[in-house]
């Protein structure tokens, strides 16, 4: 049988397209196929289906498909602060559904070795099973999830040193990621040495900074924001959460954090002000629950899509 005749023979079959090259030596085909785009499972049910295909023709007695996949165009954002208490965890996780919700295939790296909170707020706790060596990140609110927290018992303490937690992380970060677009790292918070070697293995395509209005936070930004310039990170914008309160019971405004602080410090360090989200008591219940507001209706999934938007926005803009 000639090669042509193969392709021809195979040619009507429901996944040709994905056909790239094949060759008939003897008894044996080899086949070449792209499986980008596919999971895990649907690659090897891909495979499955040519291989059955194959052995079908006439004077075909063995099949052999090697599997390629077209790594796609993905970007990663490192979402830091300065210090921890800002919620910074609880608004990388709306901003991925935000994200996921524009129609943006998403992951999340939850890079918080010692107090890893994105399975919670995800409400992804399922260990991710591995193939091939490789961590297979479990779904939820249309963000794909790896995490510590998933790998080891709730309320386990990890007593382990740099070399041990490095090791994890690179696990995390290797994972099968497919063909996600947008990957959100939920950096610990600080500027150390943890932070420094994440930010040097993962080399985000650019970082995003929470920060409350207040001085002391503000401080502890600007450190954050100085550690992306070293490593050469492109600092897209900082947003200011907690900034406002509104009193449930008789509605009057306050500022128990201060008021624009953030967008001022912005300003003057020439970086983009990306919005600012009121400190929220629902916001924080439903997100501690499993529940991202971002994941739903009302004026706190509009103010998560107008930021996942602004961030895109931001993508697309060359850095300087």
């Amino acid at each position: 049988m000639a090669h042509d005749e193969l392709l021809s023979d195979l040619s009507g079959h429901p996944d040709a397209s994905r056909i790239r090259s094949s060759k008939l030596k003897g008894q044996i085909a080899a086949l070449v196929v792209d499986a980008s785009g596919l999971g895990p499972d649907e690659r090897s049910a891909l495979e499955g289906r040519l291989k059955a295909a194959a052995l079908s023709i006439p004077g075909v007695a063995e099949v052999r498909v090697a599997l390629t996949v077209s790594r796609p165009e993905r970007k990663v954002v490192a979402v830091g602060s300065g210090k921890g208490g800002v919620g910074k965890s609880t608004l990388a996780a709306n901003l991925a559904v935000a994200l996921a919700r524009l129609g943006k295939r998403v992951g999340m790296i939850d890079a918080d070795i010692y107090g890893p909170s994105q399975p919670t707020l995800l409400g992804a706790h399922e260990r991710p099973r591995a193939e091939k060596q490789k961590l297979i990140p479990i779904e939820a609110q249309g963000v794909r999830l790896l995490s510590i927290g998933q790998l080891v018992p709730a309320g386990q303490a990890l007593a382990w040193r740099g070399p041990m937690a490095g090791s994890a992380l690179t696990q995390l970060i290797e994972g099968e990621w497919g063909d996600t677009e947008i990957i959100l790292v939920d950096l610990p918070p600080g500027t150390g040495d943890v932070q420094l070697s994440l930010v040097q293995k993962m080399l985000p395509d650019g970082a995003v900074i929470v920060s409350t209005p207040q001085d002391l936070s503000l401080i502890d930004a600007t450190r954050a924001i100085d550690l992306f310039g070293k490593t050469g990170v492109p600092v897209l914008g900082i947003i200011e959460n907690m900034a406002g309160y509104i009193c449930p019971h008789c509605g009057e405004a306050s500022d128990p954090f201060g008021s624009g602080g953030a967008e001022a410090a912005a300003k003057e360090l020439g970086i983009a002000f990306l919005g600012r989200l009121p400190l929220s008591a629902s916001l924080r219940a439903a997100s501690d629950e499993g529940h991202p507001p971002a994941a739903g209706e009302g004026p706190a999934a509009e103010a998560f899509a107008v930021l996942a938007q602004k961030l895109l926005d931001a993508l697309d803009t060359p850095q300087r």
